[in-house]
């Protein structure tokens, strides 16, 4: 069953977002979206994610907007503040699930290219997330303070990924692997967003391409990281 729902930031302000609740819950994930918004992909993923016997929690980081063209959804996540979004919306979300005590009443943060840059974030800055999957996103490596990573983090990239080299995956796990944080990379010879059913097609851009091998891989992987970090 899924259905929208609104919960508080830690600052008191009202988000809404869009639930999808597993029927036997292990416990319970925020979905972070790509730059696209919550839309109906992201509602899919968050429903793949209950099926599974994770309840899915998505937050409204745009307040109601989404779009399927690369130039306005360039403008919709220039204007989002990110340190906003992790520490306020993506920390609301998390208490909010952890509120509901799903399962073993442990909470995971994962999130797709803007949302995998959030996710990174997100882990430094929401002390109750008790793990987090990482999708082909990352923010500048300047704002990653991965002394402050507690939890278990998975991470999955793409090499041949225009928006998020490898090369910058490579010093990002670097200071991962500085300060001893509990780190699984993975990496896919594939394009940006291949785990995105919706990647190619009309709106789309051509530096995105959906690989349906890899992303089952992708998720496989996910499951039993999720599995053993949650349940």
């Amino acid at each position: 069953m899924s259905r929208n729902v609104q919960f508080q930031r830690p600052d008191g302000a009202a988000v809404s977002g869009h639930l999808a609740e597993a029927a036997r819950p292990l416990g319970a994930v925020v979905v972070i979206q790509e730059w696209w918004g919550l839309n109906d992909q992201i509602r899919g993923v968050a429903q793949r994610f209950a099926d599974a016997g994770f309840t899915a929690l998505v937050p409204d980081l745009y307040r109601g907007k989404s779009t399927v063209e690369a130039e306005e959804a360039h403008h919709l996540m220039t204007d989002l503040n990110f340190a906003d979004a992790a520490s306020q919306d993506v920390r609301g979300a998390v208490n909010h699930l952890k509120g509901l005590k799903l399962g073993s009443g442990k909470v995971g943060v994962t999130g797709y290219c803007m949302g995998g840059a959030l996710t990174v974030l997100a882990s430094t800055l929401v002390p109750e997330a008790d793990a987090a999957v990482v999708w082909y996103g990352m923010p500048p490596l300047e704002y990653v303070d991965a002394s402050k990573i507690n939890i278990p983090l998975q991470a999955h990239w793409a090499t041949q990924d225009e928006f998020f080299p490898i090369s910058g995956v490579d010093a990002l796990e670097a200071k991962f692997a500085e300060v001893g944080v509990r780190y699984e990379g993975h990496r896919y010879l594939a394009h940006h967003a291949f785990a995105n059913e919706t990647a190619q097609g009309p709106g789309r851009i051509p530096q995105t391409q959906y690989d349906a091998a890899w992303a089952q891989q992708a998720w496989d992987r996910t499951m039993r990281f999720l599995g053993q970090a949650l349940g």
